[in-house]
């Protein structure tokens, strides 16, 4: 089913990708650097929310662009980010666990939630950030509120993943929608 849906994924944004500004056929220009903190032409998070009922956890994990990730972070709180080398790594953890639990806001069967944070950690051009909510036994109904860098990009496009009981249902929402509900 995952394969399934990041082949439509890609699929689905492959002309994006064809006319990146500045390119010519599809090729980015010599004048874009090879810097990883360039700029992409998507905007897009991924949100995973995964039922773990041997241990009663709800497990989270949020995947942004470091570069959009580090943007929206210090227009937000008025400082200098780096989340790959921080000077303060505590400052920067109570950073991203702040932005996230304000912007990504769960009930589960209509109960408010709160989110445990856990850290982050940095995959290529991405950040993941790790959060759970303990002792929930049982989940029929997840209700989500994402709204992950809609003050920077009215472009962004937020994926969400869950699974529960072995069942995974995806979907999307795309700037200015947040709100969804899945169903188990």
């Amino acid at each position: 089913m995952a394969t399934l849906f990041n082949r439509w994924l890609i699929i689905s944004l492959y002309p994006v990708l064809l006319y990146i500004p500045g390119s010519s056929n599809g090729n980015i220009s010599s004048s874009v650097s090879p810097n990883p903190h360039q700029i992409h032409p998507l905007h897009v998070s991924v949100t995973e929310i995964n039922h773990n009922a041997a241990d009663r956890t709800l497990e989270i994990s949020c995947k942004l662009f470091t570069d959009d990730f580090e943007k929206v972070l210090g227009q937000n709180y008025k400082t200098s980010i780096d989340l790959i080398n921080p000077p303060d790594r505590a400052a920067m953890e109570k950073l991203v666990s702040q932005f996230i639990r304000q912007h990504l806001i769960l009930k589960i069967d209509d109960k408010a939630v709160q989110l445990a944070y856990l850290g982050y950690e940095r995959d290529n051009d991405a950040i993941y950030s790790y959060f759970q909510v303990e002792n929930l036994p049982a989940v029929k109904k997840v209700g989500v509120t994402n709204s992950i860098m809609y003050e920077l990009f009215t472009d962004q496009i937020n994926l969400m993943h869950v699974s529960v009981g072995g069942k995974r249902k995806s979907t999307k929402l795309d700037y200015p929608e947040k709100e969804t509900v899945f169903s188990f």
